[in-house]
C-alpha cells in the first residue's frame, strides 16, 4: 500500500504587494485613516497627545532620524571616491571645474523657476496659522552662511542647546553637511596628490561606501512604514484645511520638476547638438529607478551605466561625474524643492519674504545641494534653507507629510540631471562617443545590448546589490 505524501500549499501575497510604489500609496492611505482617528480621539497634538498621534509621531520622527544618520557617511565617502576616480582621466582638472560649473547653471535654472512658481502659485497663502510665538523675525544673511562653510572640526561637528522646563537646558550633537563636503573634498585631493600611499586609505573608503549604500537601501525599504506616521501626524496635528495647502504646494513642485525635465534639459541637449530623443531612451531605465526607489545614491550603479552605455560618456570621466552628481547634484531636492518650499512656509506663517531672502534663497541651493547626499528625502536641505533664511523650523514636519509624494518625482529629476551634465561636459571637451550616443536602442535598456538581462548589466560592482532586480516589480 503506498501513501502519496501532499505539500501544503503555500499562500503568497499578489504579486502588487511587492510593488513598491503600491507601498508607498498604501501607507499615505493608511496615514491617512489613522491620522483622522487620531485626530477624533482628543487631545492636544502638540502639547497632550494621545496615544495614536504620540505613536505616529514617533515612527515619523523615527525614520527621518534613520535617514539623517547615513548622510554624514554617505557624504563623505562618496565625494572621496569621486575624486579618487580622477586619477583615471586625462585633463581631469579641466573636466572636474566644467563638471561642477554645469552643476552650478543648471541649479541656478531650477531655483529661478521654483522661486517663480512659488510666487505665482501662492501655495501656503490663506491658512489662517498664527507665526510662532518663538519666531523672532528673519535674519538669515549671507555672511553667516558663507562663514558656516569653515570646519570647525574634522567631522563637521556642532552642539544645539534647547531649553528645557524649569531653565534646564538640553544640549545635543549636530553635524553641519557641508563642512563635511569641505572636508571630504580637501581629503579626496590630498589622497590624490599623495598618490601610491594613499591606496589602503581609498580601497578602504570605496569598501566603507558599498557597505554604507547597503544600509541605506534597507532603511529606503523601510519608507512606506516612514510614510504612515509622517502623514498621520500631520493630519492629526493639522486637518483637512493645511492638507489642502499641502495639496497645492505639491501641485507647485511637480510643475516645477515636469519644467526641467521636459524643457529645461531638452534645451541644453539640443543647444549642445545632440539627439532630445536618444538623451530621454537612454536615461530613462535610471530615471524609472529613481522614480520609484526615491534614491540617487541607490540608482548611482544604474545611472552611471546609463551614462556610459547609452550616451557615450566615457567611463574614467563618468565614474568621476556621476558619482559626485548622486551627493551634489539635485535639481529636484536642492533646487526647486527648497525654494518653493521656503516660499510656502513663510506664506504658511503670513512672514514676507523681501529680495535679499530670495537672493539667499538662489545662493544656498546653488552652493548647499550637497547637503541632501543623495539619500530619499531633502529633509537636511529644507532645514538648512529655512535656518539660512531665519525662517520657522516648524515647517519642516509639516511638508514632510507629503515627502514621499513629492521626492519620487524630485529624485527622478536629479538623477536624469546626474547623467545630462556628463553627456554635456564630454560632448564641450570633445570626448564624448556619439556613435554610441546615438545608436538604436531598439526597446533594449542598453544601446550596444541586446540579449544580456538588464539584471546581469546592472549588478554592483561593489558586491551582491542589484538595483533594477530590487525594484523589479515596481
Amino acid at each position: 500500500m503506498t501513501s502519496t505524501a501532499t505539500t501544503p500549499k503555500v499562500s503568497r501575497l499578489p504579486k502588487w504587494a511587492g510593488n513598491f510604489g503600491v507601498q508607498i500609496i498604501l501607507g499615505l492611505i493608511a496615514g491617512l485613516v489613522l491620522g483622522l482617528i487620531a485626530r477624533n480621539l482628543g487631545g492636544d497634538p502638540k502639547t497632550n497627545p494621545n496615544a495614536l498621534t504620540a505613536t505616529l509621531t514617533t515612527i515619523g520622527t523615527s525614520y527621518v532620524s534613520l535617514l539623517k544618520a547615513a548622510v554624514v557617511p554617505l557624504v563623505f565617502t562618496a565625494v572621496v571616491s569621486s575624486i579618487a576616480n580622477l586619477r583615471q582621466v586625462t585633463n581631469a582638472a579641466r573636466l572636474a571645474w566644467n563638471t561642477l560649473l554645469w552643476f552650478a547653471i543648471t541649479a541656478l535654472i531650477a531655483v529661478t523657476i521654483g522661486i517663480f512658481l512659488g510666487v505665482v502659485f501662492q501655495p501656503g497663502a490663506g491658512t489662517g496659522q498664527a507665526t510662532p510665538a518663538d519666531y523672532t523675525g528673519t535674519s538669515g544673511n549671507w555672511w553667516a552662511f558663507l562663514t558656516g562653510l569653515i570646519p570647525s572640526n574634522f567631522m563637521g561637528l556642532g552642539a544645539i542647546t534647547t531649553p528645557g522646563d524649569g531653565g534646564a537646558i538640553t544640549t545635543a550633537v549636530s553635524f553641519n553637511v557641508l563642512q563635511v563636503l569641505v572636508i571630504a573634498i580637501a581629503v579626496g585631493i590630498a589622497a590624490l596628490k599623495v598618490g601610491k600611499a594613499a591606496d589602503p586609505f581609498l580601497k578602504l573608503n570605496s569598501s566603507a561606501l558599498a557597505v554604507i549604500q547597503k544600509v541605506l537601501w534597507w532603511i529606503i525599504r523601510l519608507a512606506p512604514i516612514g510614510t504612515v506616521g509622517l502623514i498621520g501626524k500631520a493630519v492629526s496635528t493639522y486637518g483637512w484645511t493645511t492638507i489642502g495647502s499641502l495639496g497645492k504646494f505639491s501641485l507647485a513642485i511637480y510643475v516645477g520638476l515636469a519644467i526641467v525635465l521636459f524643457v529645461v534639459y531638452p534645451i541644453l541637449v539640443k543647444s549642445h547638438g545632440l539627439s532630445i530623443k536618444q538623451y530621454f531612451s537612454g536615461v530613462w531605465p535610471a530615471v524609472q529607478l529613481g522614480f520609484v526607489s526615491r534614491s540617487s545614491i541607490g540608482t548611482l550603479p544604474l545611472t552611471q551605466r546609463v551614462t556610459e552605455r547609452n550616451l557615450g560618456v566615457p567611463r574614467a570621466y563618468a565614474s568621476f561625474a556621476v558619482p559626485l552628481g548622486a551627493t551634489t547634484k539635485m535639481d529636484g531636492c536642492a533646487a526647486i524643492y527648497p525654494a518653493v518650499a521656503a516660499i510656502f512656509v513663510a506664506q504658511f506663517f503670513g512672514i514676507h519674504l523681501d529680495l535679499g531672502q530670495y537672493l539667499l534663497i538662489v545662493l544656498v541651493s546653488v552652493l548647499g545641494s550637497a547637503a541632501t547626499a543623495g539619500t530619499t528625502g531633502a529633509v537636511v536641505m529644507l532645514t538648512l534653507t529655512l535656518s539660512t533664511l531665519g525662517l520657522p523650523l516648524a515647517g519642516v514636519g509639516l511638508l514632510l507629510a507629503v515627502d514621499p509624494i513629492l521626492d519620487m518625482g524630485r529624485t527622478a529629476v536629479n538623477v536624469a540631471g546626474q547623467a545630462l551634465v556628463p553627456a554635456i561636459v564630454a560632448k564641450r571637451q570633445g570626448i564624448l562617443d556619439e556613435t554610441l550616443y546615438n545608436a538604436p536602442r531598439n526597446g533594449n535598456p542598453f544601446a550596444d545590448d541586446s540579449t544580456e538581462s538588464l539584471a546581469a548589466l546592472n549588478k554592483d560592482d561593489a558586491g551582491d546589490h542589484d538595483p533594477q532586480r530590487e525594484f523589479a516589480n515596481a
